[in-house]
């Protein structure tokens, strides 16, 4: 069943945002070296968060999140 996200003040919304954080970091992770892994959780989770509005259930916000990490920052 698709559960889109209602809110981010929603504890319930905030719960599923961290698990799909912490998912698309799982899976990030071994491709960070390891001086920059705080730095590239922190980006992550901003990633993750704007995401949250759009996403149309957890697996499609770590889907979105996880290709925009991956996307080159644009200057």
């Amino acid at each position: 069943m698709i559960m889109p996200f209602t809110s981010f003040k929603e504890p319930a919304d905030l719960s599923r945002a961290k698990r799909a954080l912490d998912a698309a970091w799982r899976q990030l992770e071994p491709e960070v070296p390891d001086f920059d892994r705080g730095d590239a959780r922190t980006r992550l989770a901003y990633i993750v968060a704007s995401y949250v509005h759009t996403a149309i259930d957890e697996g499609d916000l770590i889907r979105r999140a996880i290709e925009r990490f991956r996307r080159k920052p644009s200057i």
